[in-house]
């Protein structure tokens, strides 16, 4: 087998970056180890900057986000017993937009098959050789039969477990990580959303955060334990204590069936260089941000825009600068999100080792944030996306 991007892992950056491919008449080979019902179901985030919203529907891929997409303008970030807005797109002029992960999945595989474009699931054995070679290769099982897939470029976007990053040798790689001392266990209900737009809430029981899926599903999060036991939570104690953290007087937190529930480990990872030879890493595969911020897919999504583009300018000019500004490029934008997606979760959540004067410290930010306009401003930049950094 020959292509010219051979692309491991069918999650939104592989897919992404194999429509943006495909757009500018660059072939790929896409494969992704588990199946597609699976990869159609997993429940990520949900939360899209506008550029990355822009960039899927400049891609073809925006049809059903366009009409189904929920724009907001603001988020509410609650303390003390009340709520105060941060209006994005008054401080920003930009907006974000409420649109599945697994929704952008489902359109960007619709959109490989329709066009009978490779698109492999199920596939074993995988590992990425030859990487410093002028022709890698991927090598893999697939219904029985082992093959090899030989590019020009290898694109690793199969998160963090994957194959590619661990195929880079040792002392090439600078790793960096941080671990918190929670996670969050998450709900999809079938019930409308309570708010119109998503609620970040301090409370002394801990961070909760009310969002959504559509306007029939809620999506909604508690701050827990990182290795919460689900059968510690039947659906009556998740609800008492979601109205305990997000409750105020004279609003109601309205409650439906829990269609699902799981529970997600919070840590900060990133490794640099992103790229080894003419291995390109992407999304989860080099860096992992809490989920406060609302940054992971986003980040995703921005490393393979500028993978895309880089490759065109490859192809057609022969010029290998953006390949080679690839990495250091993405890791700016990285370690942006990083810090803003850290400082988000310090402010909100509560740790056990917690005292009077970490209380003081979070409410004193939250205050400040409210009621400045240069720091709401920074906020809201950061939530939105930064256009350039």
């Amino acid at each position: 087998m020959r292509t010219q991007v051979g692309i491991v892992g069918a999650g939104p950056a592989g897919l992404t970056l194999s429509q943006l491919l495909h757009r500018e008449g660059i072939e790929s080979v896409v494969l992704e180890a588990r199946s597609r019902e699976h990869v159609e179901q997993r429940l990520r985030a949900g939360v899209l900057e506008q550029a990355i919203a822009d960039l899927l529907v400049d891609a073809g891929a925006g049809e059903r986000l366009q009409r189904e997409g929920i724009v907001h303008h603001g988020i509410e970030l609650q303390f003390d017993s009340e709520r105060r807005r941060i209006a994005l797109s008054d401080l920003t002029g930009r907006a974000i937009v409420i649109y599945g992960q697994t929704e952008i999945v489902k359109d960007l595989i619709r959109l490989r098959l329709d066009a009978e474009l490779p698109l492999l699931f199920e596939v074993s054995d995988v590992s990425v050789r030859d990487l410093e070679s002028e022709r890698p290769g991927i090598h893999f099982s697939h219904e029985g039969a082992a093959h090899v897939l030989e590019c020009d470029i290898v694109a690793g976007c199969d998160g963090y477990h994957g194959v590619c990053r661990p195929a880079i040798p040792a002392g090439v790689l600078s790793e960096f990580s941080r671990e918190y001392p929670f996670g969050w266990l998450g709900v999809l209900a079938a019930v409308p959303p309570s708010n119109d737009e998503l609620v970040y809430s301090h409370h002394a029981r801990g961070f909760a955060l009310m969002s959504l899926r559509s306007p029939e599903l809620s999506r909604l999060y508690l701050q827990c334990r990182p290795h919460e036991d689900l059968a510690e939570w039947p659906d009556a104690r998740i609800w008492e204590e979601l109205q305990t953290r997000l409750g105020l007087d004279g609003w109601t937190l309205a409650e439906g069936p829990i269609l699902e529930k799981g529970v997600t480990g919070m840590r900060s990872y990133v490794a640099e260089p992103m790229r080894f030879g003419r291995l390109f890493l992407a999304g989860d595969a080099a860096h992992i941000v809490p989920p406060t911020g609302a940054k992971g897919l986003n980040l995703a999504l921005h490393d393979v825009s500028l993978l895309a583009e880089a490759l065109v300018s490859w192809y057609r000019g022969g010029s290998s600068a953006l390949l080679d500004a690839y990495s250091d490029a993405c890791l700016r934008r990285v370690w942006r999100a990083e810090h803003f997606s850290w400082w988000m979760t310090s402010m909100l959540h509560r740790v056990d080792s917690d005292d009077d004067f970490d209380l003081r410290l979070q409410l004193s930010q939250l205050r400040y944030v409210t009621t400045s306009t240069a720091a709401a401003t920074s906020l809201a930049e950061n939530y939105v996306g930064i256009d350039r950094i």
